[in-house]
């Protein structure tokens, strides 16, 4: 991809971004497992992004967006809003850049991924996610800086950057001796990771999973509008995909790829925490554990060759404790 194309704000994600992507990001980190996991007559392909260097896909949007900005625009730093895991991502990607990092993170960010942004070097100003706007805040942080806002799915280069994880997985089924997935599930916050898996797959079926209470993208494409959370919605442990309202820019491409949702509960999620932990040795977070939830749950279907994206593993050690004890 041009520099010329890249550069253009109001641009559309597009394949060609998520091959850019996947070049880049293979130059700087090995693939993630993808490990495969029975599950009645079927196997599931796990894709672990919770073993990335920084625990979760997130870093992939990061290192796109980022390594694409010019050196001009570098030095102001960049300003980014999440709930842990894109501000672990944004917070990597800048530290190996040389760019200073803020990130507006809510005040019930769970400790572990507060340290692990602050251990990257990044600043960090907390928010209440329920009565102030994380994009107001970090959009006027931006512009008294004359930093780069990065934006945690409404951005091309993000969407572009998790479709990245996709293509990877193509890659590692391929060497198997296996054709491309049919069925692709995925957790969804605000769909930057669907979009791009939606990209990078366009022959497969693609599956969103959200907490319940938190289910919009699933509304939303099921209504055939962008619809929020409704008021007053649950809590949920599933902090890395509380996303209030979805974006045009991941709802259109997920629309246009004919996607669907489903919506699990904080019990489903916790056991597949629990057999992803027995059956892989591998630990994910709920948030992170979600796509997993729907399908052992017997909420979606699997097809004959179904990739699960297990999408982080920042998880708060005493919950994951209580979790694994049921």
């Amino acid at each position: 991809m041009s520099t010329e194309i890249t550069l253009k704000k109001d641009r559309k994600p597009a394949l060609s971004g998520v091959v850019a992507a996947h070049k880049k990001i293979s130059q700087i980190v090995g693939p993630t497992p993808l490990l495969p996991l029975p599950h009645g007559e079927s196997i599931l392909w796990c894709k672990c992004e919770s073993e990335q260097p920084m625990r979760a896909f997130k870093l992939r949007g990061a290192w796109h967006r980022l390594s694409d900005l010019p050196e001009e625009a570098r030095d102001a730093g960049v300003v980014a809003f999440s709930s842990g895991n894109h501000a672990q991502g944004v917070a990597w990607a800048a530290q190996k850049l040389g760019m200073p990092a803020l990130i507006v993170m809510p005040k019930d960010t769970p400790q572990v991924k507060l340290d692990g942004t602050r251990a990257l070097g990044a600043e960090i100003v907390l928010y209440d996610r329920m009565t102030e706007s994380r994009e107001e805040i970090a959009a006027r942080i931006a512009d008294e800086r004359g930093a780069v806002l990065v934006p945690s799915f409404d951005d091309p280069w993000v969407i572009e950057g998790q479709g990245s994880a996709g293509l990877e997985a193509l890659e590692q089924m391929a060497a198997m001796g296996m054709d491309a997935p049919d069925v692709v599930i995925m957790p969804c916050g605000g769909g930057g990771l669907a979009a791009g898996l939606a990209l990078a797959l366009p022959e497969a079926q693609i599956i969103v999973a959200e907490p319940e209470g938190w289910d919009d993208m699933a509304r939303s494409l099921a209504l055939g509008e962008i619809v929020p959370v409704g008021p007053n919605p649950p809590p949920t442990y599933c902090d890395a995909i509380q996303t209030l309202k979805v974006a045009p820019l991941t709802f259109d491409v997920l629309q246009a790829a004919g996607a669907t949702g489903v919506a699990v509960s904080e019990a489903e999620t916790f056991a597949a925490m629990r057999h992803t932990k027995q059956a892989l040795g591998v630990t994910i977070e709920p948030g992170g554990a979600v796509a997993l939830a729907a399908l052992l749950s017997g909420k979606v279907r699997p097809g004959a060759r179904t990739l699960v994206l297990l999408s982080g593993g920042n998880v708060d050690p005493q919950l994951f404790d209580q979790v694994m004890a049921g």
